[in-house]
């Protein structure tokens, strides 16, 4: 049904002000402010919206408190948006407005599908030099005084219905399963040809419901350090990174939000194609994540902070929120 990715995001938020600075030196940018709350843009358009959690004209929180109250998905064309319709058209929730086509998932969370408006941009990374294959010569690497975000690369949700959350993304609306913990976890892609995950739904015992994290996508290695750096020395506090996804491939920092939840730096992700076979994997620390620092690295020292012990069961807790 050629949904291309992420369009944008809503959250809803206790306090505006600090929210505002919180994703202003996360790395984006303002689009529009006023009174009712605050568009932010990543690099290419990709947006990220703030509303007061007081705000009666949001979709219904699958959560309490801040969280992700609509994810808006993008289509390249009308053609595109019309297939949706035709897909979605039966279900209770389905509606149409302001050229955003709307439904909630099994989940109870409110998604639209717009066709996008998101830009291209040039966003490169630095080459790595590996063994016998140096792609940069006479060029320094970089070092980044903090992020920009190129845009939204994936959302991640707990879900106490893990088989109905796969009956409608891949039925309803095309996704792809990449990988999955059996029973348990489901990385999902919108495109046959892309990166890893789009989206992944987690399955907890408690049958909780409600936003994991939402990963930005930059454009390497060194700005996800630099970047994670340049947060801590702002003082927002990190939750476990930097490190490394085994499954995806992907570096990663995460930091507390505001919003609810996460966010992560992330990027380096396996780009796969239809010929790709989903594989399985059992829930533990190691598949979460290769290698990780807990508490993260200070802005101001370099240095790890300390991390609580012992790190085994930690990590454990992270794996089971990832």
């Amino acid at each position: 049904m050629a949904i291309t990715g992420i369009e944008n995001i809503t959250y809803c938020v206790e306090d505006l002000a600090n929210a505002r600075k919180f994703f202003l030196d996360w790395g984006l940018k303002i689009a529009r402010e006023d009174a009712a709350g605050i568009d932010f843009e990543c690099m290419n358009g990709c947006g990220v919206k703030i509303r007061p959690l007081t705000d009666t004209s949001l979709p219904p929180a699958i959560e309490d408190g801040p969280t992700v109250r609509e994810v808006v998905w993008a289509v390249e064309n009308e053609a595109d948006l019309a297939t949706l319709r035709k897909s979605l058209a039966d279900l209770p929730s389905f509606g149409e407005s302001g050229g955003v086509v709307r439904c909630t998932d099994p989940n109870g969370l409110a998604l639209g599908f717009t066709i996008t408006k998101k830009r291209e941009v040039d966003a490169r990374g630095v080459p790595m030099n590996t063994w016998g294959n140096a792609l940069r010569v006479d060029i320094p690497g970089k070092v980044y005084d903090r992020a920009e975000p190129v845009e939204v690369g994936h959302v991640v949700f707990f879900t106490p219905n893990l088989a109905a959350i796969e009956e409608f993304y891949t039925k309803r609306l095309g996704f792809i399963v990449s990988d999955r913990y059996p029973g348990r976890g489901l990385f999902l892609r919108c495109t046959p040809h892309g990166g890893h995950h789009d989206a992944f739904f987690l399955q907890l015992p408690t049958g909780k419901k409600g936003v994991n994290h939402i990963a930005f996508t930059v454009r390497d290695f060194h700005e996800v350090m630099g970047g994670g750096l340049a947060f801590s020395r702002a003082g927002w506090e990190t939750d476990i990174g930097p490190g490394r996804h085994p499954i995806s491939s992907a570096y990663f920092w995460y930091f507390k939000s505001p919003g609810g939840g996460l966010v992560e730096y992330y990027t380096d992700e396996d780009v796969l194609t239809p010929a790709w076979k989903p594989r399985e994997f059992e829930s533990k620390p190691e598949n979460f994540a290769e290698w990780a620092i807990l508490g993260g690295i200070d802005g101001v020292s370099r240095r790890q902070k300390q991390g609580p012990a012992p790190l085994a069961p930690t990590l454990a807790g992270m794996a089971a929120k990832k």
